[in-house]
């Protein structure tokens, strides 16, 4: 199966290029971004080029499990995944476009989360046995929502959402093919999508020409959270709990910090890690590469963690992980001056 995801990358990627490159004269003239309180960029931009990395996902995925005669499982399995994506692209496209409410952009989530919760996953699959069934997956949904707006707020910078996301689904497509029973949907949607968004990064490399999108990030966040849900069914928790750990730690450092100030969580702001690194004065590229360090540390222990499949190396690697996250956080928001320091 190398072969036919090394194909499914390569393809992704270059008609993920392909289509953002035919898109821009559109996305220029009727989606332009501007700058909000939120925003870490000065000038409009064009947004929307995620439609484009979730087209080039779907064929490249398609294309991908045929080539690899996929069974009629995965077939259907990723039909739903992908199924669940374009309804969230559809939401994103209206909310680019006209902003939407809290509750017209909630219930489709809750929708297609659901949806993949339910449908694209073992029946027989359990991560808490002495849980009912029905709330395990009621919690399982609420979760996969709320990860799917995360990745949605971290989408906040150029090139971030291609580290941050682009690394945790590599290490998907690899253990996913390697270690998964019946995991080929879950390899292939990881390997065309890490693929579509290398073919994205050139045109959002700093400073960025066209921005993903909620179009985009909104099923990108569910795609991933999707792999990273079977691969913790797939007894291999610890792993799916590390690949994103920098975004989880982030977000929700971020989440109690302003919680903690009484402050309105749901409105935009500028305090999550990344936006105070760019504050404390690294450039948009310097903070972007930490991360995508960061994350090919915590692939590598995610990797460990999945291949050794014990209590005592997933429980190390959690450690291990946690100490990871929290020192590059804290050299992010110190800034580089404090780490050019060196000790007296």
């Amino acid at each position: 199966m190398v072969a036919e995801i090394l194909f499914t990358v390569a393809a992704a990627a270059a008609l993920s290029a392909a289509l953002v490159m035919a898109m821009m004269p559109l996305l220029r003239r009727y989606a332009l971004a501007r700058p909000n309180a939120r925003s870490s960029h000065a000038l409009p931009t064009p947004q929307g080029a995620g439609l484009a990395v979730i087209l080039a996902t779907m064929l490249a995925a398609g294309a991908g499990l045929a080539l690899a005669a996929a069974g009629e499982g995965a077939v259907r399995e990723a039909g739903v995944v992908l199924a669940a994506a374009l309804l969230l692209a559809a939401t994103g496209a209206f909310d680019d476009l006209r902003p939407l409410g809290p509750l017209a952009k909630l219930m489709p989530q809750l929708l297609a989360v659901g949806c993949v919760v339910w449908f694209a996953t073992p029946a027989e699959a359990r991560l808490f046995p002495a849980l009912p069934l029905l709330l395990e997956r009621a919690l399982a949904t609420l979760a996969g929502v709320w990860f799917v707006n995360l990745v949605n707020f971290m989408d906040g910078i150029d090139w971030i959402t291609v580290a941050g996301c682009g690394v945790p689904l590599a290490a998907l497509a690899v253990l996913g093919a390697a270690l998964l029973p019946q995991g080929e949907a879950a390899a292939f949607l990881s390997a065309s999508l890490c693929g579509a968004l290398i073919g994205f990064s050139p045109f959002n490399k700093p400073v960025a020409r066209v921005f993903l999108g909620d179009v985009g990030s909104l099923p990108v966040g569910l795609i991933l959270g999707y792999g990273l849900y079977r691969l913790a069914l797939g007894g291999h928790l610890a792993a799916a709990l590390i690949l994103p750990l920098y975004y989880l730690w982030d977000s929700g450092s971020t989440l109690v910090r302003r919680l903690a100030r009484r402050e309105p969580f749901w409105k935009a702001h500028r305090l999550h890690v990344y936006q105070r690194a760019t504050d404390a004065g690294w450039s948009v590229t310097a903070v972007v590469a930490q991360i995508f360090i960061l994350d090919i540390g915590l692939a590598l222990l995610a990797c460990i963690s999945a291949w050794q499949s014990s209590v005592p190396v997933s429980a190390a690697t959690l450690v291990a992980a946690a100490a990871l996250v929290g020192l590059g956080s804290k050299r992010l928001t110190d800034g580089p001056s404090a780490a050019r320091e060196t000790p007296a």
